[in-house]
């Protein structure tokens, strides 16, 4: 059975980051006992995205085709079966997942947050093993949200976030009507206002691909 150790640095060597692993309850995932979660952190992991035939080619959804293709060979060369959070339904659990892994939690804004990554860190898939992986039990941690003045809810410029729901029609119909908007260029201003992990916020590049992929969704 490949060690955690091991596994993580394959993952780092192929430009993603480990985001954490556990054990799976019985029946869980058929035939895997444990999972590692894997993903990108902020602009860390974006220069190999960057790099990437897919990302090249003028075809749909080219981040999720990178995955499949590092992820699933990731998977291939350490004996496990590649999973996906935008394959289902059914999906699979991943935010269930990443609060069990450790260093995850809920926020204001309705995606997760990381205590060390802030909202900076996505998954990109797991590897599923049939074997248990000896992981770290997660240390006892508050979230980062708790005793936040939370900014975050105050800067988006059409008060999207609420705290308790996620306006996207709202979002989406200044994005669309407001192509000036620095949320364009700079990334969601909600998400930048987040004082957790201010290393990890997107390169301008990488914030225009994830906006302009949003925009194309919901205008189509």
């Amino acid at each position: 059975m490949t060690g955690l150790g091991e596994i993580e640095a394959a993952v780092r060597g192929e430009g993603l980051s480990p985001l954490g692993a556990l054990r799976l309850d019985d029946g869980e995932v058929p035939g895997a006992a444990s999972v590692v979660l894997v993903g990108m952190v902020g602009k860390r992991n974006w220069p190999a995205f960057a790099a990437s035939p897919e990302y090249a080619e003028a075809q749909p959804h080219p981040l999720d085709r990178y995955s499949r293709r590092v992820v699933g060979a990731l998977a291939e060369r350490l004996g496990a079966r590649a999973l996906f959070p935008f394959e289902g339904p059914p999906y699979f659990p991943f935010q269930r997942w990443a609060s069990r892994a450790g260093g995850f939690f809920p926020s204001p804004l309705g995606v997760f947050v990381h205590a060390e990554y802030g909202p900076w860190a996505s998954f990109r898939g797991a590897l599923a093993f049939a074997g248990t992986i000896e992981a770290p039990e997660p240390a006892p941690a508050q979230s980062p949200c708790e005793g936040c003045a939370r900014p975050c809810l105050a800067a988006c410029p059409v008060g999207a976030f609420d705290g308790m729901r996620y306006d996207v029609d709202a979002c989406a119909r200044y994005l669309i009507e407001t192509p000036e908007a620095a949320c364009h260029g700079a990334g969601c201003a909600a998400r930048r206002a987040c004082p957790v992990g201010r290393e990890h916020v997107y390169a301008p590049e990488q914030a225009r691909f994830y906006m302009d992929a949003f925009v194309a969704a919901r205008s189509a």
